[in-house]
């Protein structure tokens, strides 16, 4: 942990997160599957995407926190988007629907920060 430096709290974040998503994606596979398979298979694949960047980032692998980051967004800002446009996609709230607003738009606003760290230079 000591060559993370400054970038062990992004480490913690995504670590946190990536438990909720996970937790939270089992659960809904587990109990909701058949009301939106869809979402629900959508959200296991955010909490694969949290677990690939926690990971990435406590082995130092640069390049795949950042691919990890990029597929992050991208997938927020998709998902969030069609979660307002066909609500009945999502009838609870996923890692990703509504922009991350289950989690306080957090998944929207952390791979942008994580971008930007790694972009500035931190060492992950």
């Amino acid at each position: 942990m000591s060559r993370l430096g400054n970038a062990r709290v992004l480490v913690v974040v995504y670590a946190v997160l990536a438990l909720a998503a996970t937790g939270r994606s089992t659960y809904q596979l587990i109990t909701k599957f058949a009301d939106a398979p869809l979402a629900y298979s959508l959200s296991a694949v955010a909490a694969v995407v949290y677990i690939v960047a926690t990971v990435a980032l406590a082995m130092g692998k640069r390049g795949l926190a950042i691919v990890s980051m990029v597929f992050e967004l991208v997938g927020v800002l998709v998902i969030g988007a069609i979660s307002y446009a066909v609500p009945d996609l999502f009838p609870h709230d996923t890692v990703w629907s509504h922009f991350g607003q289950g989690y306080l738009f957090i998944p929207l606003a952390l791979p942008v920060l994580g971008l930007w760290w790694l972009r500035k230079g931190v060492q992950a």
